[in-house]
């Protein structure tokens, strides 16, 4: 173990007066840490996972306010976590004080953070929750092993600690469903199909249809390259009903299922495999057109190609 937890200092002593002034017996673990309660006594296995499941909440603060040393805790070590997102003059709010409480009586069970906007830290956080500020005060969990998240649906300004330990409790028993970012839903729809978290099942899944995605980022420029050629290839397939063209901005979207790894991701989802296959070929109009000629059962596509 230490040769893999850089932040811990590893100690042996051999002094048993020491071991007993700390409130330990030989052979024993102590950890010593410098904030709240600085001494802590072991008395688990002795063996590394439970060693490490007793030492990685001790290295944060019961409740804590979210910044760069933190990244570790959470995201590093896997730990799953509770976040209160607030504005800044709510830190003497009732229901900050409601969550500290609750950081104590169900200690172990998650790590609690509090964050707004007094950092950029905080601020990236929130963009990676899906937090904005019109959402504070919200109370939304995180499981970093998987990267799901969920939102507590109650009013947060009237939460109670019983409240908050039985979101903990469905966040962890899997009886809550993960909350998936979704940008509104299109009043219109062009050739080129806008599909949304809460659109992706409908559109995606729809076993009378063939479809490919473009899944973007904005801000990519490979995926502003690729875009007035993916407009083109909608216009292409406008007039074949069982051909899809869409495209998924993955930043402000999620889906249950979907792990995008980078920009721009495009995949093939025809009636018969709704599991998708990467699009591996061209980014041109030409070499796309050709793609869903060979690809999709539409009778009609092959003469797209052949006209365009």
């Amino acid at each position: 173990m230490s040769e893999s937890e850089e932040k811990i200092a590893f100690v042996h002593n051999l002094d048993a007066a020491c071991a007993t002034e700390f409130g330990a017996t030989q052979p024993s673990l102590v950890f010593f840490r410098q904030f709240e309660e600085k001494v802590v006594v072991y008395t688990g296995a002795a063996d590394k996972e439970a060693l490490l499941t007793f030492v990685k909440p001790l290295m944060v603060p019961t409740v804590f306010a979210f910044t760069e040393d933190e990244i570790e805790a959470v995201f590093g070590q896997q730990q799953d976590c509770l976040l209160l997102f607030r504005k800044e003059e709510d830190n003497e709010s009732a229901f900050q004080k409601v969550f500290e409480e609750a950081a104590v009586k169900f200690k172990g069970k998650i790590l609690f953070a509090y964050a707004g906007s007094a950092n950029q830290i905080q601020g990236k956080l929130a963009e990676f929750m899906g937090v904005t500020e019109e959402d504070y005060p919200t109370i939304r969990a995180l499981l970093p092993a998987n990267m799901k998240k969920f939102q507590f649906e109650s009013d947060v300004n009237t939460v109670t600690i019983d409240q908050i330990g039985t979101f903990v409790d469905g966040v962890k028993d899997g009886s809550i469903k993960a909350h998936l970012k979704s940008a509104a839903v299109p009043e219109e729809q062009g050739n080129v199909i806008v599909i949304v978290g809460t659109e992706y099942d409908k559109i995606v899944n729809d076993p009378t249809k063939d479809v490919l995605v473009k899944f973007y980022a904005p801000w990519c420029g490979h995926c502003k390259k690729l875009a007035p050629i993916w407009d083109e290839l909608g216009e292409a397939f406008k007039d074949q009903p069982d051909v899809v063209i869409a495209k998924f901005d993955a930043t402000v979207n999620e889906a249950d299922g979907v792990e995008i790894r980078g920009y721009p991701t495009l995949k093939w989802f025809p009636k018969g495999n709704k599991e998708g296959e990467s699009y591996e070929g061209e980014r041109d109009l030409a070499g796309l057109k050709k793609f869903i000629e060979d690809n999709t059962t539409a009778p009609a596509a092959a003469a797209v190609n052949e006209e365009l």
